[in-house]
């Protein structure tokens, strides 16, 4: 085992092994586990979602509605100018580093002054006040931060902890939002936590729901692996148009989801346990996913471009907002937009 272990450590420090779980699988990491699954996730990815053309469009005959999607800042802001123009401003958490009540003030202040008409944040695990248990209360006291009767100003930004709100728009327009920033178990004293197997996600989000937050991705869909399976039923119950979330830093960008067989069938495939390269050699259950994802997908594809025309449009869309690039403590990745 010790020799196994330095092997693997020598393979970290050369690049070829990641060294952590929020970090993207190297091709040796995916080739030790299913590379199957490396390249059902390829062909999922880079040929049968393009091929659909884009999920939805604005409602025609109407202004559509920006939405300019941000995440994991982590005390750090962006100028007036790095941040597009838009309706609607969402944060999808991890405002802070030590989740101190000054750290989330200095962070709501400065949303507070973008001019955007609505301003909306939910929290991330790295938010410690906002959460009020006894545990996380009780590390931020070993620490010495603050946990007093001191209030965060939310004047003019709308916090969302397990909770719905309706925004209105010039022409009558309005959509249904619904937020909250929980998160699978990641460490001890993080903000907001869930047990992984304990999920409280069932039956919570509105069925009217047009834009989910979400701190957490749903797992399969920018999150490395590491999303909330729980969460993933529960956005198949509701299918929100836009579902936005961060936390895996190296999960950001756009993704569109159809909530078909296609999409079911990749989803059952990466929920697999990888066994290794042998093992995906073996007829199972993973190869009926896989080839059931590339029919159903090529499927829909034909009825798309075929029957229906270029112009149809019954998809949603997944987007992981987060700013931060990886661990380097830099907002390198650009800021998610989306006109609904």
């Amino acid at each position: 085992m010790k020799i196994l272990t330095h092997l693997n450590n020598l393979l970290v420090t050369f690049h070829l092994r990641r060294s952590k779980i929020w970090e993207p699988r190297t091709l040796l990491d995916w080739f030790l586990s299913s590379p199957l699954q490396y390249l059902a996730s390829l062909v999922y990815r880079h040929i049968l979602l393009p091929a659909r053309g884009t999920p939805f469009y604005p409602a025609r005959g109407k202004r559509p509605i920006r939405v300019v999607c941000i995440s994991d800042t982590h005390n750090q802001t962006l100028s007036a100018e790095n941040i597009p123009e838009g309706d609607v401003l969402i944060h999808c958490g991890d405002l802070t580093v030590d989740g101190t009540v000054a750290e989330i003030e200095r962070q709501v202040g400065w949303l507070r002054g973008q001019s955007h008409r609505y301003k909306i944040v939910v929290g991330g695990n790295h938010d410690s006040w906002l959460d009020e248990s006894d545990e996380v209360r009780g590390r931020m006291k070993e620490k010495g931060i603050e946990t007093g009767e001191r209030e965060v100003d939310w004047s003019g930004v709308e916090y969302l902890c397990d909770r719905a709100l309706e925004l209105e728009f010039e022409g009558g327009r309005k959509l249904n939002v619904y937020g909250w920033g929980a998160v699978p178990w990641c460490g001890k004293g993080f903000a907001l936590q869930y047990p992984r197997e304990k999920h409280p996600w069932k039956g919570r989000i509105p069925d009217e729901t047009d834009i989910l937050i979400t701190h957490t991705p749903p797992h399969h869909h920018l999150d490395l692996g590491i999303g909330c399976a729980g969460l993933l039923e529960e956005v198949w119950r509701v299918k929100p148009k836009l579902h936005v979330f961060g936390h895996v830093h190296f999960g950001h960008g756009k993704e569109a989801v159809y909530y078909d067989h296609c999409q079911q069938a990749y989803e059952s495939l990466m929920s697999r346990p990888g066994k290794g390269p042998l093992y995906d050699l073996i007829p199972s259950a993973r190869w009926v996913d896989a080839l059931n994802m590339v029919w159903y997908g090529l499927g829909s594809i034909l009825w798309k471009w075929l029957m229906l025309g270029p112009g149809t449009n019954n998809g949603a869309l997944m987007a992981n907002a987060a700013l931060m690039y990886g661990d380097s403590g830099k907002l390198l990745n650009p800021v998610t937009v989306v006109d609904l």
